[in-house]
């Protein structure tokens, strides 16, 4: 069984979508499309500009959107997936490939999550972090004593968690974690505590503007970040998408799940590569591709 997998945030690179926009018609009437809908012209952000233009959430998120469905429509259409997955702002993208989520409807609640997270992100100040080495139930514990705000946030693989919370907390949770025997913990450059409680504020503006949207039943399930498991019910997928704000993304988890389930070959849409690398530490054994 074949499964389109969309990679998030921090996989932006500047160039991305370019080369699309001058080879295909299709895309770049829908890169048009996205900068009317978007009121400016996020394609010359995409195409040219610098590196800390394109990290800016409300520009990343709408931008790694618009490049992995973009690059799905113009698939053959004889390439329809058994499964898809994304990966926190990537769930959004395998709702589009999976005909639950219409093109401009799905532009139109990124750009609202963009501007909410990162809005999120200004009141309550918090960063991330990459633990590497260590095995889920430590990395809980340890957050779970932390004083601050220190939640698990990503699952990536095994062996891999990022964790999110506030300045403090996430020292001195970064501490106690090298101390537990992590390999690594590296802070991450990012806009805000995502996949934490300190997100709630646009949990809360994003839940209003998903319930005023239409969802369809998708073609194939959706494997979503909270539940792990393949939806195809439209207010489950609205409410696993609102939870998934202020929840952790267990990457890892649906991943096993897909596999549990038949699924045989990844295919990862859009920029980057990194999901494929966390496939293949999940089961080696997966057949991996990628079309960028």
């Amino acid at each position: 069984m074949k499964v389109f997998v969309f990679p998030g945030q921090g996989a932006q690179f500047t160039g991305m979508g370019a080369d699309l926009y001058k080879e295909s018609v299709l895309a770049r009437n829908l890169f048009e499309q996205a900068n009317d809908i978007l009121g400016f012209r996020i394609t010359d952000i995409m195409f040219t500009g610098t590196d800390e233009d394109l990290r800016q959430t409300k520009v990343t998120q709408p931008a790694i959107f618009l490049h992995s469905v973009i690059l799905s429509k113009t698939l053959d259409k004889k390439e329809q997936p058994d499964m898809t997955a994304g990966h926190s702002l990537g769930e959004f993208s395998a709702l589009v490939a999976a005909q639950s989520l219409a093109f401009e409807e799905g532009l139109k609640l990124v750009y609202q999550r963009a501007l909410a997270m990162q809005k999120a992100g200004e009141q309550n100040p918090g960063t991330m972090a990459a633990i590497l080495g260590l095995s889920n139930e430590t990395v809980e514990e340890i957050c779970a004593k932390i004083d601050d705000i220190v939640v698990p946030a990503n699952y990536n693989c095994p062996g891999q968690i990022v964790i999110s919370g506030t300045l403090t907390g996430i020292d001195a949770a970064c501490e106690q974690l090298l101390a537990a025997g992590a390999k690594r913990a590296l802070k991450l450059k990012v806009g805000g505590a995502f996949h934490s409680p300190l997100m709630e504020s646009a949990r809360t503006k994003l839940a209003e503007a998903i319930e005023a949207t239409k969802f369809d039943a998708p073609i194939c399930p959706v494997y979503q970040n909270v539940s792990t498991v393949g939806e195809k019910d439209p207010a489950t997928i609205k409410a696993n998408l609102i939870a998934q704000l202020t929840a952790p993304v267990k990457w890892t988890q649906s991943v096993q799940h897909m596999i549990a389930d038949g699924a045989k070959q990844f295919t990862e849409i859009g920029p980057g590569a990194v999901l494929q690398g966390l496939i293949k530490k999940i089961d080696d054994t997966a057949i991996l591709n990628g079309i960028s």
